[in-house]
């Protein structure tokens, strides 16, 4: 099929998974809450859940048991409440729905030619399960997980190994995400980005990025 021409000239492009494919953060947050009632520690409301999103799940489960974004929980602690936060997320994380739009988008993608993959710091049990039960799984050629590789987002390593499997360079890939985890992986990776407006970022509003 002959690619449609674009403004920027691209070969490929890769989406982030949490708040640019799918709403997870009502998941995530259902899952972290049962953590901490297991814990016997307060409840932390969604809204703030979702300013946590976006470093893979040692990160977020850490967020919400200290309540600030790099902080350190006590080790043992945070073992526990890991093994407990895997558990529950396997249980509710299914329910994730696409955001409005997302499921025609890439069916435009794929019909302009573009050879598309998914790139999300989510770990690998929970991210092919929730493109599959989505329904998009098979949109995608490529699919890397937070666990997939050495490194994930921010760094630019997920960036440049899909180019390698696509057979492109930086220049020629473009990253849709929704923060700046996104955007500093694509500016290291020299690729084009992209962000949607309704995603996660941290809580902050995605117009405020240097993009």
């Amino acid at each position: 099929m002959k690619k449609i021409e674009t403004p920027l000239a691209i070969d490929a492009v890769v989406i982030d998974l949490d708040g640019t494919l799918l709403h997870t953060a009502p998941d995530l947050a259902e899952a972290a809450n049962r953590m901490m009632a297991e814990l016997q520690l307060p409840p932390v409301e969604e809204a703030v859940v979702s300013t946590y999103i976006g470093n893979g799940v040692g990160r977020l489960i850490k967020r919400v048991l200290t309540g600030s974004m790099e902080g350190e929980p006590d080790p043992l602690l945070y073992q526990r409440a890991s093994e407990i936060y895997m558990r529950h997320y396997a249980d509710v994380c299914a329910r994730s729905q696409p955001f409005p739009d997302v499921l025609p988008g890439l069916q435009a993608l794929k019909q302009a030619g573009f050879r598309l993959g998914c790139i999300t710091n989510k770990a690998e049990q929970f991210t092919v399960p929730l493109l599959k039960e989505a329904g998009l799984y098979d949109f995608f050629e490529l699919v890397l997980s937070g666990d997939t590789l050495p490194k994930k987002k921010p760094d630019p390593m997920p960036l440049l190994y899909a180019c390698e499997k696509f057979g492109t360079v930086p220049e020629r890939l473009l990253l849709i995400g929704d923060s700046l985890n996104d955007t500093q992986a694509a500016r290291a990776a020299g690729c084009h980005v992209f962000c949607v407006p309704y995603g996660y970022n941290r809580g902050n509003d995605v117009r405020e990025l240097d993009l």
